[in-house]
Parts: structure tokens; sequence; C-alpha cells
């Protein structure tokens, strides 16, 4: 079963589908023939021109007349583009259709055959209807616009209900009441709908398609290597000297720099960066040396003199040990 749409989902579905110049009548949303007979399930969507042209064909289609009461369609497209929203509901647009024709739009068959002579089914119960400006006589044209919102138009109801574009008919393919209605290919015209249903519903003619498979990347170039001279190793390490041992105020000048120098030099660097590291260590061991002493003495009877000297032979042997491990021989 398919439910007809709602107001508001065929407002969302029309702006979706590129359809921008909406006119909604007043009353539209309301405006209907429901208390006439059902229209709870649809299954197609009929195309219509108006035979005749000039203004007040929204109106008419709005209101219909004493022996055809309105809505005479659900939209009204003008000639300029300008669509009109004229009814929600049953409207009076198709009338009694063809067996045949109905049954090949239901089941989406590819061949829409001319209508038999008895109209069995109830049209305006089961197909929406889209009225056209068109006087509909020989070799009058279709605006490119009108035409281009026809086609979106039908797409929208069409990609809604998840339909084929056989399920886009003509008036004259339902019944042999309206041969000519409207004089316009409908292969071709469904062809277009089909064009825009395999493209989302944003998609514009003339554009190209998205690529369906991720482009190659592409290779980064191969990187370089290349030597760095001695001033290059220079310059880099008294770039980092600013920036960190300089500028944070631990260092203000080479004091470890080769006899002579008085600047920063990669050797310079280097040496104070060992000095700084061999007295962390000196230091730290000598802590670890006096902890360890003062430990083994808790208990013990021995007087201030003896402690200070265990503790100063501890801190002795822990640097000279550390002199050891550093250079590999005692300093």
């Amino acid at each position: 079963m398919a439910r007809p749409m709602t107001p508001d989902q065929w407002l969302k579905a029309l702006r979706a589908e590129g359809v921008t110049d909406i006119v909604e009548m007043p009353g539209w949303r309301t405006n209907n023939r429901n208390h006439k007979g059902p229209f709870s399930d649809v299954h197609a969507t009929m195309i219509h021109h108006t035979a005749g042209e000039g203004t007040g064909l929204s109106s008419w289609c709005f209101n219909g007349s004493a022996a055809l009461p309105g809505p005479l369609c659900h939209d009204f497209l003008a000639r300029s583009g300008r669509l009109y929203l004229v009814g929600n509901g049953r409207a009076n647009h198709a009338g009694t259709v063809a067996r045949n024709a109905y049954d090949a739009v239901r089941n989406e068959s590819s061949r829409h055959p001319a209508p038999d002579a008895a109209e069995p089914i109830d049209g305006n119960a089961i197909s929406y209807g889209l009225e056209c400006e068109n006087d509909g006589t020989p070799n009058r044209t279709w605006p490119a616009t009108q035409y281009d919102v026809a086609v979106r138009v039908q797409a929208a109801r069409c990609r809604f209900h998840g339909w084929s574009a056989d399920s886009v008919w003509a008036h004259k393919e339902a019944t042999r009441r309206k041969p000519v209605d409207p004089r316009l290919p409908m292969d071709q015209f469904r062809r277009d709908v089909a064009e825009r249903l395999a493209h989302p519903a944003s998609w514009n003619p003339g554009e190209k398609p998205a690529p369906t498979t991720p482009s190659k990347p592409t290779t980064p170039p191969k990187e370089t290597d290349v030597p760095l001279s001695t001033d290059d190793v220079n310059k880099i390490a008294e770039a980092v000297s600013k920036a960190t041992w300089t500028k944070d105020g631990i260092l203000k000048a080479p004091s470890t720099a080769a006899p002579g120098n008085s600047h920063w030099t990669a050797d310079s660097f280097m040496r104070d960066t060992h000095a700084r590291v061999r007295a962390v260590q000196t230091e730290l061991a000598a802590t670890h040396a006096t902890v360890q002493t003062l430990a083994g003495l808790i208990g013990r009877n021995v007087d201030t003199a003896a402690v200070v000297a265990a503790v100063e032979q501890a801190i002795a042997d822990a640097v000279i040990k550390v002199d050891v491990d550093i250079n590999g021989k005692e300093g």
C-alpha cells in the first residue's frame, strides 16, 4: 500500500528535487474531494495539459467549476516554471481509466499499451495529477524551464515512493477520452524522469557524476638526504643553545668551550651537556650514599664526629665510583 504524501512531505520532496519557485495557494492542504471517495492507496502520477493558457488558470485548477468541482489536480505548472500547489487528497483530474493502462502503470511496465474502451477503474483514487499550462495545439512549444520542472515534479513523487519512471503516465495513456493530453512524447519524458532518478535529488542536468571509485593516491616526492657540513652543525648547536640554555638563563657563556672560543659550537655544547650530566649523577650518588650510611648507623652508639666521618667517606667512595663508571677509570 502506498499511502499518499502529506503536505509537508511533498514540500520537502519538491525542494530536495530542486523545485524552488513554489506558490502555496491558501487552503491547498485541505483542498480535496475526499468526501466523494477514497484517496488512500496511490500507484501512479499523471501529467496533463490545460488545453488553454492565460492568467487565472491556477484559480481554475483550485476551484474547478459547477460541472467539475475542484481541485482539478494536485499541482499546476505555469509556462514560466512556477509551480502552484492547489490540492492535497482526492482531485478531479483523471476520471475513470482503462484496466490495462492501470495494470501497466501499477506494475511499472516499460510498455504502456493503448487504453481499452472500458474504464472500470477510478483514476482519481489511485493517481496524483499534474496540470501543465499548454493549449495543446500541434507544435505548441514547452518552455525548457517548464519541462524541467515537470520532470522534477514527477521524479519527486517517484523518488519518495520508491517507484520507477514507469509509474508516470499521461492522461492520453489512461483513457481514450483524452487522445492528445498532453502533447508530449511520453517515452522520452519517462526517460528524462528515469535519468533524474539515477542521480541524487540535488542533481542538475549537465553535471558530471561524482566518481564512483576513489582516485589513485599520489606518491609523495622522495626525500633526498643532504649531508650537513660542520658549519651547519655548529649553526644548529648555536640555535639550540639560544632557544634553551641561554634563553632560560641556565648558562650565559660557553664556559666549557674549547680554548679561544667565545661562542657556542657543537663541541662546546656537547662538552657542557656532558659536564652537567656528570654533576647531576655525582650529586645523586652522594645523596644516596648519605642516606644509606645514616640508615646503617641508626641504633648504634656512635658520636657525631664518627657519623660525619662515615658520611664523608661514603660520599667520597660514591663520587669515585661515578667517575669510574663514566670515564672507565678514576679521574
